[in-house]
């Protein structure tokens, strides 16, 4: 693997934006109530009306807090040792780096097009366009074609397949029970509150789903970008079932009803994605193959 100086700067510029901005999301809470808002469909919800959040809903603000406190406690963390090890051209360090920008650039594209307008917006823009070019030129530091050569045969490659399998029919049954019968009743799907439209479920459904399953597919045939991609999605699985996780929590917290099949299925998908991920760095090789 080849070490990128410039994907050193950028993860670093990107660790120093992320906490400022998830450090004033959890800590601005500033003076202000809930109120009602009345959206441009004749809904009514409830607007934060207090902190950095104040003009998102209610539930919307819950969930950018808690995924602020993932970002500290475990984005962050994560970005640091990863690129530690990255930049002692680790291959471990290398995956490991790549599905954690995969984080930041996910938090920060959802944070740029669907929190309401902050002052942290240009902040939001700055995270998301860095964690872009970060990404993409980690996974260009990386010999995709050695990569079989680079995983344990014990690999346990059916496993992680299914499990990217069920995260893509996951995320797929999830947001179109929503959009399907909203689409079909020209009604406006649960969860939609003030906002303008639905971003989060635009990306899994346009990115991750199809990424999920493409991957799956591609570490069963033993295709190099499958180890790849299937490393990149899993690890990436990691943060997102932890900060779905935390998201529920901080809606409870918040008093705001979350359905219970949620409740169950987010913290045991977290679970298994911990499990995989860490099967998944246990069977890489550091040692570059010998040549024939």
């Amino acid at each position: 693997m080849k070490v990128s100086r410039t994907v050193i700067t950028l993860t670093a510029i990107i660790a120093v934006l992320a906490f400022i901005a998830a450090a004033l999301g959890v800590f601005w809470t500033g003076q202000g109530s809930p109120y009602e808002f009345h959206t441009v469909r004749g809904e009514t919800v409830l607007l934060q009306g207090s902190g950095l959040y104040r003009y998102d809903t209610v539930s919307g603000a819950a969930q950018e807090r808690a995924q602020d406190v993932v970002t500290l406690v475990v984005g962050l963390p994560l970005l640091l040792v990863s690129l530690a090890l990255y930049r002692r051209g680790s291959l471990r360090g290398g995956l490991l780096l790549a599905g954690t920008l995969g984080y930041f650039l996910y938090t920060y594209a959802s944070m740029a097009f669907l929190t309401a307008f902050n002052s942290l917006f240009l902040v939001y823009v700055a995270a998301f366009s860095l964690s872009l070019y970060a990404f993409v030129l980690t996974l260009m530091s990386i010999d995709v074609a050695a990569l079989p050569a680079r995983f344990s045969a014990h690999l346990p490659r059916r496993g992680i397949a299914a499990l990217l399998y069920v995260l893509g029919g996951l995320l797929f049954l999830m947001w179109m029970g929503r959009i399907a019968p909203a689409t079909l009743q020209g009604s406006a799907p649960a969860g939609l509150e003030s906002y303008s439209t639905l971003v989060i479920q635009t990306m899994d459904l346009g990115l991750i789903v199809p990424l999920a399953f493409v991957a799956g597919t591609l570490l069963l045939r033993q295709r190099p970008f499958g180890y790849l991609l299937s490393s990149v999605v899993l690890l990436k699985g990691v943060t997102m079932g932890i900060a779905l996780t935390a998201m529920i929590v901080g809606q409870l917290l918040a008093a705001v009803p979350v359905d219970l099949p949620a409740i169950i299925i987010f913290p045991l998908f977290a679970v298994v994605n911990i499990v995989m991920a860490a099967q998944l760095l246990r069977h890489v090789s550091e040692a570059e193959p010998a040549m024939a």
